[in-house]
């Protein structure tokens, strides 16, 4: 079931794609995908994932401590060759076709590793919970349709045949990362799959105040924003519901 959640976060990144391609209005659509990612990011973290860690490591709270930093630099070093969606219109106006494209070839690269990582957190979540693994699936998940954006924006000069080969790869990326998971799954113990948890944690603390905060920050329609976040928070809040 951990690969079938892994694969299912690559819809996201094409149904980003399909929002480029199709949609009039890719801005609101983006604008709710996000913020109802941050709803249910902060209430995974603060209602599931902080607790779970403390638990694991009790009175040894300098290993989460570091694990969670490790976390947080690893995405940060990824997302420097990552550009920032909010600049698409400028660089797609001010950056030749040459340079857009090498944009979006670099940033196709950061975010196949990013999303490798990223796989590999959800499927070791997965095999503690599924239903929290689906839970974060659905937070990161969501958080990937900007990012099938990005690329997309990106890359629609490019040649067809190196577009889509990587878009596949893309696409693909954190399945990818749940079979590497699955492959090592009988090397783990706890402390190691609490180590994987610290540092999943970690990630999300730098999608949510990296990212997504700033993002939203910006946005003109502020009810949208507000409104997406508590349909986050409430479908963490339902789920816990049904334990």
């Amino acid at each position: 079931m951990g690969l079938l959640v892994t694969f299912i976060l690559g819809i996201f990144i094409i149904i980003g794609i399909l929002v480029i391609k199709i949609s009039k209005n890719s801005k609101t659509i983006e604008q709710l995908s996000i913020s109802i990612a941050l709803g249910t990011m902060i209430s995974l973290v603060i209602l599931e994932l902080i607790p779970e860690v403390f638990e694991t490591f009790k009175y040894h709270i300098y290993i989460p401590i570091i694990f969670i930093l490790i976390g947080i630099t690893i995405l940060k070093l990824l997302d420097k060759f990552i550009p920032e969606h909010d600049n698409e219109h400028s660089l797609s106006h001010n950056c030749s076709e040459e340079n857009l494209i090498h944009i979006g070839i670099v940033s196709s690269v950061a975010i196949i590793l990013h999303n490798i990582i990223e796989g590999m957190a959800v499927y070791n979540m997965t095999l503690e919970s599924f239903k929290l693994g689906l839970l974060v699936s659905l937070g990161v998940g969501l958080h990937n349709i900007p990012m099938g954006m990005i690329i997309y924006s990106t890359l629609k000069n490019e040649d067809k045949r190196k577009k889509y080969s990587l878009l596949f790869l893309v696409i693909l990326s954190t399945f990818f990362g749940g079979i590497i998971m699955m492959l090592i799954s009988s090397l783990l113990n706890d402390i190691v799959i609490g180590i994987l948890i610290c540092i999943t944690l970690g990630m999300l603390i730098y999608i949510i105040i990296f990212e997504l905060l700033p993002h939203l920050a910006h946005s003109k329609n502020k009810f949208l924003s507000i409104l997406g976040v508590i349909v986050g928070i409430l479908i963490i809040f339902i789920s816990n519901l049904f334990e």
